[in-house]
């Protein structure tokens, strides 16, 4: 019988459950072990060279957990230390901020006309995200790399929001309606006329639903706009490595293992809604300060 392999996903939080739970659909019968470092977070006000401390900590202690390979599901770790975990790692390592610009690109070529696709001049992409990734500007880089121009928004409240459970809240559409009326303006300001909006933030899929309402009621047609999330680009992602690794990963479900670094009642409670699933037990582990 083949091996069950095991993917090693990693964030400061909460929100690379969202990744997890792509990934969860896509390769099933993996073994998962996912690292909370909720007790040293918000990573956004720390210094790269700190950052990249506690991420190759991560790393450390997710290869010992037998992880074949190391998802950052955090986009500022992915922003600000993926060079230093890739010259640390001992297995693959896949970021979200490089497949979510891929994935952009790739959907504006099946939906253009080669000749579209060709004249860049108008190929705008929107990035939502936090303001430490923003002001990394790695997503504008990824783009650019692509052959598209990005604009970036911080949505400091959106996160908040989340964690807070107000997903349905009519505070929350009211946010998100100024903040996507602030990014079109802003975006048109700098000669960008998005035709995507990127989640740059593995929060921000949760909001989802919230953010096609509020396209659709306050901007229609205006603003023919799609949303894709880097959450699921990056489980595509993966699902590509691990098929070239491992070709015959059996079927049905493998094991799941939870981490975090601070209360783990909490992340049971706020894990749950990221994962979309319960959470059963939770492991506190000590990566020190």
């Amino acid at each position: 019988m083949s091996k069950r392999p095991t993917i090693g996903i990693f964030d400061s939080g909460f929100g690379g459950l969202t990744v997890m739970r792509s990934l969860l659909t896509l390769i099933p019968g993996a073994n998962y072990v996912y690292l909370g470092d909720t007790a040293r977070l918000p990573y956004g006000s720390k210094s790269r060279e700190t950052i990249a401390r506690y991420a190759v900590d991560s790393l450390r202690f997710l290869e010992a957990q037998g992880a074949e390979l190391f998802v950052v599901a955090c986009n500022t770790a992915s922003a600000l230390a993926l060079d230093a975990l890739e010259a640390e790692a001992k297995i693959p390592v896949i970021g979200v901020i490089e497949p979510g610009a891929a994935a952009v690109r790739a959907a504006y070529n099946q939906t253009m006309s080669e000749a579209a696709v060709t004249d860049l001049a108008g190929n705008g992409v929107l990035v939502l995200a936090t303001e430490a990734t923003v002001q990394s500007h790695a997503y504008a880089r990824a783009c650019a790399e692509h052959g598209m121009k990005a604009f970036e928004k911080a949505c400091p409240l959106l996160v908040p929001l989340v964690e807070e459970g107000w997903i349905d809240s009519p505070v929350t559409e009211e946010v998100v309606r100024i903040y996507l009326a602030e990014a079109l303006t802003q975006a048109r300001e700098h000669n960008i006329t998005p035709h995507t909006i990127l989640l740059g933030c593995t929060h921000y899929p949760l909001l989802q639903p919230v953010l096609e309402c509020v396209l659709l009621k306050h901007f229609g047609a205006n603003e023919p706009m799609g949303i894709l999330d880097s959450a699921e680009a990056t489980a595509q992602r993966v699902k590509q490595i691990m098929a070239e690794r491992f070709p015959a990963i059996p079927t049905g479900s493998g094991e799941l293992k939870f981490f975090a670094t601070d209360s783990v009642e909490k992340f049971q409670r706020l894990g749950s809604r990221f994962l979309g699933q319960p959470i059963a037990h939770v492991q506190h582990v000590d990566l020190g300060g």
